[in-house]
């Protein structure tokens, strides 16, 4: 493609050394540039790459674009591209480079703090009964039809999601669910795509160390539901039932429909039953009412089924089709994810990891069980550190015993993290109510240890994840399998 092809794009630059030259590619690692191809130097959180522009010309960087001077010099044969954001530069460029996908298929956004990777689950389920190809971009992994890929992160920076997108559209791809993550937003991963349906599930505290307040968080979510930019004829579903979709009802331009338990909600769920064997309730909307029964454990996850719900509406489908579709799924990779063993104990493995998360997977183990819930928590490092105590409060209020462990203590000293969980701890709960135990391998086999017959062990936090990131590795940790080890060497439970 032609470097005007691109530039037609933008709409504020300024071309120094304009030659038209024929791009074979995109890049935004220095080490990835084709030769002849376009570097785009974007500010990341760790580094700058405006650093690494002259790296990029000598591995064949025609063009750069910039959004500040450049400390070293680049030869006159190299085309500078000055933009006032190389990110959405890069957003809007890699939509053109690779024929504006979206725009070839219908693409569901699901943003808020819990619940975005069960929807997405749940939207490939229904589309898929509908007899739809499918595809789903999130935290856990991405689908494409039934190839099954690994993730890095939750939404793709903007050049790999267009490749992406483009890859699913030329392999038929009919529906692609994603998940649309704050920094998403805010990082403009997702400029440049036309969303068909976009998905507010709820929010609570998370990423405040990004976001600085849960005002600024609030907002970075709203982008999806405001203005044109993410296609002007999109839909949006919103859970009227959180306090932030009733403020984000009144603020969207879009079309919307609301959904919860409220019975102002416009897809309601109403007589809902939650056990340990999952969940049943009617979904109600319009003229419509359809008894349910799905797999799937915990009042969360009604909210989950009613937003898919409505995605299914909003693309045309019938109700016998989305019902079949909703009760299909029996799990998601870590989302409250049970590991039975033949023990005469139930534990589950999730990924909660917010204090409302944490709130909402408790009330769901007192939901399906009789006997005492065994919580595993930690918290990760070099992030917001202010919801520590809270995950320790609420941890340690709604369990009747909290171990407080590891997570992924990243650059910081795993000690440090649980000093700070303790503090919303010592001084309101009794000492039999907690205990501490900074190996995180170790302290799934305590919980293991402490239960009875009947009881429920919870180990949460990293749900589906498969290693454990200190400041200077990564070691191969899964909860899901370490909870199988301790229930054979602890237990005696035959996995």
């Amino acid at each position: 493609m032609l470097l005007s092809e691109l530039l037609d794009t933008l709409d504020e630059k300024n071309i120094v050394g304009f030659r038209d030259p024929e791009l074979p590619g995109l890049a935004y690692d220095s080490r990835l540039v084709e030769p002849q191809g376009a570097f785009f130097c974007i500010r990341g959180l760790v580094t700058d790459g405006h650093l690494y522009a002259d790296d990029a010309v000598r591995n064949g960087a025609a063009v750069l674009f910039i959004e500040k001077e450049l400390e070293q010099e680049v030869g006159p044969e190299v085309v500078i591209v000055e933009v006032p954001d190389t990110r959405r530069a890069m957003a809007l460029c890699s939509t053109r480079f690779f024929g504006d996908p979206s725009s070839e298929l219908k693409l569901v956004g699901v943003t808020g703090t819990n619940g975005k990777t069960t929807t997405t689950y749940l939207v490939e389920s229904v589309c898929r009964e509908a007899g739809n190809k499918t595809g789903i971009i999130g935290t856990v992994e991405t689908h494409m039809g039934t190839l099954v890929e690994p993730v890095t992160r939750t939404t793709p920076e903007s050049l790999d999601l267009q490749r992406l997108l483009r890859r699913m559209a030329d392999d038929g791809v009919e529906v692609v669910a994603m998940e649309v993550s704050s920094h998403a937003l805010d990082l403009k991963r997702v400029n440049g795509c036309r969303f068909e349906v976009v998905v507010f599930t709820n929010l609570t505290q998370d990423h405040l160390d990004f976001h600085i307040s849960l005002e600024e968080y609030f907002r970075a979510k709203r982008r999806l539901f405001t203005g044109d930019e993410f296609g002007s004829g999109r839909k949006a579903l919103i859970n009227i039932d959180d306090e932030f979709g009733r403020r984000l009802l009144e603020e969207t331009g879009l079309a919307t429909r609301s959904f919860g338990l409220d019975w102002e909600a416009g897809i309601r769920g109403t007589d809902v039953e939650v056990s340990a064997r999952g969940n049943k309730f009617r979904l109600e909307y319009g003229d419509e009412s359809i008894s349910l029964s799905t797999a799937l454990q915990g009042r969360f996850n009604v909210y989950n089924c009613l937003a898919a719900a409505g995605v299914a509406i909003d693309l045309g489908m019938d109700a016998e089709t989305m019902a079949r579709g909703l009760e299909s799924l029996t799990g998601v990779p870590g989302r409250f994810e049970n590991i039975d063993c033949g023990q005469d104990f139930t534990v589950v493995v999730d990924y909660a990891h917010t204090p409302d998360g944490i709130r909402s997977l408790l009330e769901a183990c007192r939901e399906v069980t009789s006997g005492r819930v065994i919580l595993v928590v930690g918290c990760g490092g070099d992030r917001d550190r202010s919801k520590r105590p809270l995950m320790g409060g609420v941890g340690a209020e709604m369990s009747d015993l909290c171990i407080i462990t590891s997570d992924n203590p990243r650059s910081e000293n795993p000690e440090s993290i649980i000093e700070m969980i303790l503090e919303g701890v010592r001084d309101r709960f009794a000492p039999e109510r907690y205990m501490v135990e900074v190996d995180r391998r170790n302290a799934i086999y305590k919980a293991i240890g402490e239960a009875r017959p009947g009881d429920l062990v919870v180990v949460a936090g990293k749900g589906h994840e498969s290693g454990q990131i200190f400041a200077d590795k990564v070691v191969p940790f899964d909860d899901r399998h370490m909870v199988r080890e301790g229930l054979k060497e602890v237990a005696g439970a035959e996995c």
